[in-house]
């Protein structure tokens, strides 16, 4: 699949001359479905390349620009001319095989079993309390924002299906969408048979799909390059910002857990390098793993993704179009480079999000090279404020958000809760009592004074 997205993109190019050939740098986005011995040295060798600089990547949503805006870099300082950033996936050919009791049986494998590159152990609380899913980390922040917004209980989810409706209508007319269906909020939010709450707000039908079969490949060249090898004007598209910030790590370190600030400061930075404000930008796409990561870049932003008339994705989003593991932002990029094609002059902004909210990329492009030409980016971000975690607490305290885990029968099994405690410390809660479930998703509990008692499992238990 990889090999086949980077000779679609050599021809997509058009050029005059043997872009392949000319490939000096080759990074390959860290593939999930499979554990290679050696990925961007076998795809080198299936397209029959030499490329001198190889490497693959870690996990996490902001990855596929991460390695544009390091080829771009190189690029820019005179090291290299051509580079290729390529994704594949084939998640959903191992869950049918696997459902037919069948393994791949794909070549290359790694003779050492390496861990998976988590970038950050989780924290003790965490494992204690569950805190691992990201349909469940997402739900906790968007919770947090409902709350600061002001929105009850039962109104946030009519808001996160028009959101989300909006996404499918363009996945709806995406050849490449996974699931290229329309749908109504409707349809998107109540709880049915068929699209079971997962991690309230969200039910099934909100949430990213990972377990697809999808493939993405850019290709990245200086000016001089293009000229050399003769790809016309008409398609080149130039990343004219980018820029990567993170926030704290674990979910309960964040001071306000409604707001992202490091999303801020990467699009800030993006725009300002591109010299251009977002009432300039007429297209994005923006990281839709679940509405809580719209909702955050959108209130960076200061847009409105509710009257916007602006779509805030040119691929349907993680739930529709796709989300291949860490490559999403692969077809977004290509996504976008096709609709700048279309609209030439005009602007594209894309964003991606990385772990449990934690990494932030943004980036702008083109097919006007701009006033000045590409850099890195110079900013230094500001270290993320955190708050304390305590693992245990017994006694008073309030909480500043949380999420109900449904289990795949559509029943609520647990409640997650991240609370404040004296000090400015923060912890996490479980609840179990059924009634407290209930009231959890038609009551506000934010701001709500309960009492936790932890046990020898070292799990704060809602108890009042």
């Amino acid at each position: 699949m990889a090999a086949e997205v980077v000779r679609e993109a050599v021809s997509d190019a058009k050029a005059t001359s043997d872009v392949l050939a000319a490939v000096e740098s080759l990074s390959t986005v860290y593939c999930m479905s499979w554990p290679y011995d050696d990925p961007p040295g076998r795809l080198a060798a299936r397209l029959g390349i030499s490329p001198a600089r190889q490497s693959t990547s870690g996990i996490g949503g902001t990855v596929p620009q991460q390695l544009v805006t390091e080829t771009a870099v190189e690029i820019a300082a005179g090291n290299i001319g051509v580079g290729v950033v390529v994704g594949a996936e084939a998640l959903d050919t191992i869950r049918r095989l696997k459902r037919g009791g069948e393994r791949p049986t794909w070549g290359f494998r790694s003779p050492e079993k390496r861990p998976f590159p988590f970038e950050a152990p989780f924290h003790p609380a965490e494992v204690a309390h569950e805190v691992f899913q990201a349909w469940l980390t997402f739900a906790v922040r968007d919770v947090a924002r409902r709350a600061r917004l002001g929105i009850g209980p039962e109104e946030y989810p009519r808001n996160i299906g028009a959101l989300m409706a909006g996404l499918t209508e363009v996945a709806a007319s995406n050849p490449h969408a996974w699931f290229p269906i329309a749908h109504s909020a409707a349809e998107l939010v109540d709880v049915t048979p068929d699209n079971r709450m997962v991690g309230y707000p969200y039910t099934k039908r909100t949430i990213a799909v990972m377990d697809v079969d999808m493939a993405a490949a850019v290709i990245i060249a200086s000016h001089e390059a293009a000229d050399r090898l003769g790809v016309p004007v008409e398609r080149r598209v130039y990343l004219r910002g980018s820029s990567y910030s993170t926030d704290a790590v674990y979910v309960a370190e964040h001071p306000d857990l409604s707001r992202s600030p490091a999303m801020a400061t990467a699009f800030g930075a993006a725009l300002a390098q591109a010299g251009v404000g977002i009432d300039d930008v007429a297209h994005l796409d923006l990281y839709s793993c679940f509405a809580s990561s719209v909702h955050f870049a959108c209130d960076a932003l200061g847009i409105d993704p509710l009257r916007d008339p602006r779509s805030m994705t040119v691929t349907g989003g993680l739930p529709f179009a796709g989300g291949p593991a860490s490559n999403y932002l692969s077809h977004a990029l290509t996504s976008m480079v096709g609709v700048l094609r279309a609209d030439p002059g005009s602007l594209g902004l894309v964003s991606g999000v990385g772990m449990h909210m934690t990494k932030h990329i943004a980036a702008v492009y083109s097919t006007d090279p701009g006033p000045a030409p590409f850099g890195p980016d110079d900013s230094t971000p500001p270290a993320p404020a955190t708050l304390p975690i305590v693992d245990t607490h017994d006694g008073p305290a309030i909480v500043a958000a949380y999420s109900v885990v449904h289990g795949r029968d559509g029943l609520p099994e647990w409640g997650l809760i991240v609370a404040e405690v004296d000090g400015g410390a923060r912890c996490y809660g479980r609840v179990d009592d059924p009634d407290m479930l209930v009231t959890m998703e038609l009551d506000e509990w934010v701001g709500q004074r309960v009492v936790l008692r932890s046990g020898d499992d070292k799990v704060n238990r809602v108890v009042a």
